[in-house]
């Protein structure tokens, strides 16, 4: 019986730890990865402290801070389910069960995908949803970004240093995202942006070898090596039985992160807190952590 469950280890979830920790509860985090989007990310210049440092790298100073306090992690552990019955919550996962006085779910999202022909056959063989895990391995080759927003931009700026050439899919009239990223974009050589385009189908043999678009009512095809799919995220918390939710699936959340269900906290990009960044998921981790020692005090078990 643990006095609190931590489901993620993103900024959210690292940050709740080590707040937790701080407080000397008896913790434990469940988490899929290390690291959750910030391992994902590019260049990171907004980030208090650090003028400029690689999501890879911020996500290697976040654990580091998290192991120093010696918390107990389940790594490669996903959460199916999380429900209470009295005062007790139970955590269920792919591999075990466990059972706390209190859980906060810091799950963040998911990459969405295309649901097109052709994505799930060639998902890591030339498709990827992961410009910082995966770009490396397209050096000199053709790729292409699907996508519009910041995500999109991200990847594309990534790429930009790696391959021969970027292509942009796009299926608005025009990019979105921050103005500097998209001047970055288009100030490139190698980049070429297409806009009010729709993908239809992904080719190729054993790994992509193309990519099928339809713009203007015309289909076309783009010889690429790699596809980067950059359309956006789900929130990861289908598991969390009977908290409510937004439309989009977001857990809603009060100023203190208190859910629809007491015990049950949320911080991060998995709560419909409306901003999502890195530096206000950590600052919604440590409130939700802290909320959570109050509960633990206020509460007989």
């Amino acid at each position: 019986m643990y006095d609190l469950i931590i489901i993620g280890a993103g900024p959210a979830g690292i940050t709740a730890s080590v707040y937790a920790a701080r407080k000397r509860m008896d913790l434990l985090v469940i988490t899929r990865d290390i690291g959750g989007q910030t391992a994902w990310s590019g260049d990171i210049e907004n980030y208090t402290g650090y003028q400029f440092i690689t999501g890879p790298e911020l996500a290697a100073k976040f654990e580091e801070h998290m192991r120093k306090y010696n918390i107990a992690v389940k790594e490669n552990e996903e959460a199916t389910e999380v429900k209470k019955a009295g005062n007790i919550i139970s955590v269920r996962t792919n591999k075990n069960e466990y059972q706390a006085k209190s859980v906060i779910i810091a799950s963040g999202k998911k990459s969405r995908e295309l649901g097109v022909p052709g994505e799930k056959e060639f998902k890591n063989r030339g498709l990827t949803y992961c410009a910082t895990c995966d770009g490396p391995l397209f050096s000199a080759k053709d790729v292409a970004v699907i996508g519009g927003g910041n995500s999109a931009l991200d990847a594309a700026i990534q790429l930009m240093k790696i391959a021969k050439q970027v292509y942009i899919i796009n299926n608005t009239s025009a990019l979105g995202g921050d103005a500097v990223m998209r001047e970055k974009v288009e100030a490139s050589n190698i980049v070429a942006v297409f806009n009010n385009c729709q993908v239809t189908e992904i080719i190729g043999d054993n790994f992509v070898t193309g990519i099928k678009i339809k713009r203007d009512g015309k289909e076309e095809k783009i010889s690429v090596q790699g596809i980067f799919v950059e359309i956006g995220l789900m929130p990861g918390s289908g598991f969390a039985i009977g908290v409510e939710k937004n439309q989009p699936g977001e857990i809603k959340v009060n100023s203190r992160n208190e859910t629809s269900i007491p015990g049950i906290f949320a911080a991060g990009d998995v709560t419909d807190v409306a901003e999502k960044q890195i530096i206000i998921a950590a600052g919604e981790g440590a409130k939700a952590s802290l909320e959570a020692f109050r509960y633990l005090v206020q509460h007989k078990f």
